[in-house]
C-alpha cells in the first residue's frame, strides 16, 4: 500500500514512534464503563494498530480524508462500518453509538478547539477522551484561577471533566514535524454530565466574564446581572481569572436568585 501524504490544509503531522503511540492508547481506561473507542484522524493507523488489538472495546475509526479512510480500508478490511469517511466536527454520536463511549486520536491542531467544544456539547455520551494536542492547548485545558492561560476552554472543560496532563512530546516523532510542542492530555467525565446550576446562564456568565477579561464581573456582566440586588456582591469585584469553577457556579447560582 502506497503511504498518505500528511496535508497541511488538514492541519495532518502523522505521529511515527509507535512507543509513543502504545503510551496513548494505553493511557485510555476502559474502567470509566465505556465498550467503545472512537478514534479522530486515525491517518496510516498507527494508534489504530494498538487499539485494535484490545478487547475492552469496539475500536471505531472517523477520517475526513478520503486518501486516509482508502488507505485504511485496505489496511483493515475487519472494520467495515466502523471505518467512518466523515467530518468528525458534524458527526451525529447518536447514529453511531447508543452507550457512552471515549475518543482518542492525534488530534488536527487547527481545530483543537472545536473538537474540544464538540466534545463538551455531547458530554452525556463522551465519557472520556485521551489525545495529542498543541502544547499551549494541553496547558489551557489543565490551568488554574489566576493564570494566564486560564480561560473560557480551561472553565468549561473542568467543570465537567478531570483534566490530566499525561506528557510532553517532542516535534521530531512526527512527519511533517510541526513547529510546536505537543502534549497529551486525558480527559475523565465527572459522575455527572450537569452542574449544580442553571446551565445555560453558567456558560452564558463564563464567556461574557472571559471575553472582557480585563474587566471586572461586575462590568463584564452588567447585560446578565441585577446590578440592585447585587450591589453589594464582592465577587463581582473580581476579574473571570480570580474565580474557579465552584466559584462561577455559585455566582451563577447567586444571578438566578437575585433576579
Amino acid at each position: 500500500m502506497s503511504l498518505v501524504r500528511a496535508k497541511k490544509h488538514l492541519g495532518q503531522h502523522f505521529l511515527t514512534d509507535k512507543n509513543i503511540a502504545s503510551k496513548i492508547v494505553e493511557s485510555l481506561r476502559p474502567e470509566a464503563k465505556y465498550t467503545q473507542v472512537l478514534e479522530v484522524g486515525p491517518g496510516m493507523g498507527i494508534l489504530s494498530d494498538f487499539l485494535l488489538q484490545k478487547t475492552d472495546y469496539q475500536t471505531y475509526l472517523i477520517d475526513i480524508d478520503t486518501e486516509s479512510y482508502e488507505f485504511l480500508q485496505k489496511k483493515y478490511p475487519q472494520l467495515q462500518e466502523r471505518l467512518i469517511n466523515a467530518d468528525f466536527l458534524e458527526m451525529d454520536f447518536g447514529s453511531v453509538f447508543d452507550k457512552p463511549f471515549a475518543i482518542i486520536g492525534n488530534f488536527p491542531y487547527n481545530i483543537s478547539s472545536q473538537i474540544l467544544f464538540k466534545v463538551l456539547d455531547n458530554r452525556e455520551q463522551v465519557v472520556e477522551v485521551v489525545g495529542m494536542f498543541q502544547k499551549e492547548v494541553a496547558e489551557r485545558c489543565n490551568a488554574k484561577a489566576g493564570s494566564k492561560e486560564y480561560g473560557i476552554l480551561s472553565v468549561f472543560l473542568q467543570a465537567y471533566y478531570k483534566v490530566e496532563y499525561l506528557f510532553t512530546v517532542k516535534a521530531g516523532v512526527f512527519n511533517p514535524p510541526p513547529k510546536v510542542l505537543s502534549a497529551v492530555i486525558r480527559l475523565t467525565r465527572n459522575a455527572t454530565a450537569q452542574l449544580n446550576c442553571d446551565e445555560k446562564l453558567f456558560w452564558q456568565v463564563v464567556k461574557a466574564g472571559f471575553n472582557q477579561r480585563r474587566k471586572t464581573l461586575r462590568n463584564a456582566l452588567s447585560a446578565l446581572i441585577n446590578k440592585e440586588a447585587m450591589a453589594t456582591d464582592t465577587m463581582l469585584d473580581l476579574r473571570a481569572e480570580r474565580l474557579t469553577v465552584a466559584d462561577f457556579v455559585e455566582l451563577t447560582n447567586r444571578i438566578t436568585a437575585n433576579r
